[in-house]
């Protein structure tokens, strides 16, 4: 065993898929690779097993509430590795913000897991890093589809069917996108509700939606593969119509889209469940992108973060990832 242990991860967004996802239709999530998380676990001489993060400061013992996922995981890995006496410090650095759709909770659960399989010198191949993360997503949310906890585990967009494998893919394309939050939080269950009640009050046209969202996942596929920027945009636009058709968007979504598109964004749309939370806007290079994020800040964004579509944009963007 080491003295300390280090784990990496990094956020999510959905590009393409939201809520069609739900009925079969493909999705699609992408890496954001520069908004990451690292988690530090340094042993301790005595058994004192201790937290350190932005939002909690204490014992293992005490960690309760929203972050019973973590604390069950936690002891998951120390029973496994034969270490429930074992006195440590786990630090957390987080560029992820909470509750936003990209993917915080699923984030933390790697980066946890790569850390304590350091600190013990053992190999961890993706299935059981996967399954592991899962143990606290099945706390945290019910019934994960396991797609946050590939996303923000993998350097490449992953495409997936519900109830199916999870298929990374490599894609080779320029671009931005920026994520703006708008201050609202996201309505998960309203959004999923509110969509299954336009499936029974309206089963034609809302079928005729989530199949066009289905297929623009599909195209968007092709897209990043072809390195096709604005195809890309195209698509955004398209999915956020059908979304609003849906009736999950919101007025404060509304803004922050027409807002992008008016400042040059190729594409714009809501991301995740939507009735508030995030958008994505897609830039064609990184001074758009900084266009994009200041216009959205004017016009109402709490805050922002920029990430290139391609790793190989990677270090140039760091500098500019957050407000």
């Amino acid at each position: 065993m080491l003295n300390e242990g280090i784990g990496h991860s990094h956020a999510k967004a959905i590009l393409m898929g939201e809520h069609s996802v739900v009925y079969g239709e493909p999705a699609i999530a992408l890496p954001l690779k520069n908004i990451d998380m690292t988690v530090t676990i340094t042993v301790r001489s005595d058994q004192q097993q201790l937290i350190h993060s932005k939002y909690y400061e204490g014992t293992l013992r005490d960690l309760a509430g929203s972050y019973e996922g973590i604390r069950q995981l936690i002891m998951r890995l120390l029973t496994q590795f034969n270490a429930n006496d074992l006195g440590f410090d786990l630090r957390f650095a987080s560029k992820i913000p909470q509750e936003r759709g990209m993917g915080s909770s699923a984030a933390t659960s790697i980066a946890i897991i790569r850390a304590f399989y350091q600190l013990f010198e053992t190999k961890l191949d993706t299935k059981t890093l996967r399954h592991l993360a899962n143990i606290e997503e099945s706390i945290t949310h019910g019934s994960p589809s396991g797609i946050d906890a590939a996303t923000t585990s993998s350097s490449d967009p992953i495409f997936f069917i519900k109830n199916k494998e999870l298929t990374p893919f490599k894609i080779d394309i320029p671009g931005y996108l920026v994520i703006a939050d708008t201050g609202v939080m996201g309505q998960t269950g309203l959004a999923v509700s509110s969509v299954r009640r336009l499936f029974d009050e309206e089963p034609s046209s809302t079928r005729r939606l989530i199949s066009n969202l289905g297929q623009a996942a599909i195209e968007a596929k092709q897209a990043l593969q072809d390195g096709d920027v604005e195809q890309l945009g195209d698509l955004m636009n398209k999915a956020h119509g059908y979304l609003h058709a849906l009736g999950v968007s919101h007025p404060h979504l509304e803004t922050l889209v027409k807002t992008a598109l008016k400042n040059g964004a190729l594409g714009a749309k809501l991301t995740g469940s939507g009735i508030g939370g995030s958008i994505i806007a897609l830039a064609k290079d990184l001074h758009d992108a900084k266009r994009i994020a200041k216009a959205l800040i004017a016009a109402g964004a709490k805050e922002y973060w920029i990430s290139p579509l391609s790793a190989d944009s990677q270090a140039e963007a760091t500098e500019y990832s957050s407000l």
